[in-house]
């Protein structure tokens, strides 16, 4: 059978990402996932202050500054052994989460959910039902999504000065304490959200539906009340399977999660052996087990990636990021390719819920395995827990209002060493790792979550998630693949923090 390549340039992601496909028939029998963005932020650290990447490392990206910025001063205060006092831990979590609800929603609804209006699926029966609900700009819930996730990160504005690109996280804790005004407006923020979310999105209150702990309890519900099949969740459960979405973009069995939200009640625990409220953990998808996590095992590979090649996979305090574009070889990405226990793994909020044992989606996944509709699935469900998370967070800073925001450091500056900060943002798993030599950045790597789920080949010659999750699936129209779309937009791909290099020339867009 004759093959095919096309080229497509995927849109409703966060920045440029391409792909290659190569088809027999209609079917991909091979894929090359091409990040065409540099970053270079890794160059911008190095010779400047330790301090500086605090003001530099959010701008790495305008959605997940925040998550950016706590990977920073984590890296920092392990370098300088600097303790952080509960109420800054509970402030840092804080805006983490409203940084990431906003993501999930606008994910959800404004990226996600608009495929199901797309002309393919005009003569099915779910069609008028979701443009009434999901159409850009005209659609129900995507108009709520668009009012109710933009004052979400008002919370972060509150306690941090502004967002995006916020700095005020400093190495011993916040730049401001919580005032009882703040914790006020805030509460005032989320109880409007969560009205919408229990109304729009889920159909039922936030204790009812995080109550559902087996996929009978889930399917059960959907069919119990029209309140619940209507619902956002509800229209995306019933249309997604629908169109086979849990039957598609399974990819790599491996799971990866760096653990979300640092304990304060284990404040006196220097990173990284603080407790996480969300577990951390490796699942080994060819065996089933839950593994601890153990960041000394993770490497990059750049055989496939246009950086100055080294041998094999690289640990990022022995990485480099040095750009050598080879753009007519078989090299084809600005993504390097990570690895963990020289696996290829997957990393997201179906990785982290799973590996922290939510008992709804372990059902699910043991069901059906780690699929597209899941994996979508998992990101609303985090955001109801999430919700949940951030009101006992409010609560709690309420009740310690003399609690110190920040415990000066004894030296003024971080000294000569070595040092990481995991966090898990919206995406995923997201790293720092920085090295500091005679008082400056003599390293710094940054590894973000669609790193791990976009890398290219390895030294080994494996696909990255992604590309393995393409393989063997048949699409209707060559010229207009919007399964492709599902499967990646599952994953919610973010590749905005990088510098603009790379032009691929003839491009197909996916509608719209």
């Amino acid at each position: 059978m004759a093959r095919r390549t096309i080229q497509i340039d995927l849109n409703r992601v966060e920045g440029d990402l391409d792909f290659q496909l190569e088809l027999e028939g209609n079917t991909v029998v091979d894929a090359r996932c091409i990040g065409s963005l540099y970053r270079g932020f890794e160059q911008i650290l190095v010779t400047r202050k330790p301090k500086d990447s605090l003001v530099i490392t959010p701008r790495i990206c305008g959605i997940c500054g925040t998550a950016q910025l706590n990977a920073a001063v984590l890296a920092l205060e392990q370098i300088g052994r600097i303790p952080v006092p509960p109420t800054a831990i509970r402030i840092r979590n804080l805006c983490l989460m409203a940084e990431t609800v906003q993501s999930d929603l606008r994910q959800s609804f404004l990226f996600f959910t608009a495929d199901f209006c797309h002309p393919k699926y005009s003569q099915r029966g779910f069609y008028e039902t979701a443009r009434a609900a999901f159409l850009p700009f005209k659609g129900s819930v995507h108009r709520g999504a668009l009012e109710h996730s933009r004052h979400i990160v008002e919370i972060i504005a509150l306690f941090g000065g502004q967002w995006p690109h916020s700095s005020y996280m400093l190495p011993g804790g916040v730049t401001a304490p919580a005032n009882s005004r703040h914790i006020i407006d805030s509460l005032s923020i989320l109880n409007k959200l969560t009205r919408w979310f229990e109304q729009d999105v889920i159909g039922t209150g936030l204790d009812n539906w995080l109550a559902l702990a087996s996929a009978d309890d889930f399917f059960s519900w959907l069919a119990a009340k029209d309140a619940h099949s209507d619902s956002a969740i509800g229209l995306f459960s019933l249309i997604g399977r629908d169109i086979g979405l849990h039957r598609l973009g399974f990819g790599t069995p491996h799971m990866l999660s760096y653990g979300a939200y640092d304990d304060p009640d284990d404040a006196e625990t220097p990173p990284p052996q603080r407790k996480h409220l969300f577990r951390a953990g490796f699942l080994d998808g060819d065996t089933g087990e839950l593994k601890p996590f153990e960041q000394a095992e993770i490497t990059e590979h750049v055989r496939y990636s246009w950086f100055q090649p080294y041998a094999g996979g690289r640990h990022p305090f022995q990485g480099q990021t040095i750009p050598d574009y080879q753009p007519h070889s078989d090299r084809y990405t600005w993504c390097k390719a990570p690895r963990y226990q020289n696996k290829v793994v997957q990393c997201g909020p179906l990785a982290d819920a799973l590996i922290d044992g939510e008992p709804l989606i372990r059902s699910l996944y043991q069901l059906e395995g780690g699929n597209a509709w899941l994996r979508q699935f998992a990101r609303l469900r985090r955001t109801a827990r999430l919700l949940q998370t951030m009101r006992t967070t409010l609560h709690q800073l309420a009740a310690h209002p003399d609690g110190p925001h920040m415990v000066s450091p004894v030296e003024k500056e971080i000294p000569d060493g070595e040092g990481f900060g995991l966090v898990t943002a919206a995406r995923g798993a997201l790293g720092h790792w920085v090295q500091i030599t005679d008082g400056a950045i003599s390293r710094y790597q940054v590894i973000t979550p669609t790193a791990w789920n976009a890398s290219p080949k390895d030294s080994e010659g494996r696909r990255g998630h992604w590309e393995s999750s393409l393989i063997g699936l048949t699409v209707d129209d060559p010229d207009d693949p919007v399964e492709i779309g599902h499967i990646i937009r599952s994953h919610d791909p973010c590749l905005v923090c990088t510098v603009h290099l790379l032009d691929t020339g003839k491009r197909l867009t996916v509608w719209p």
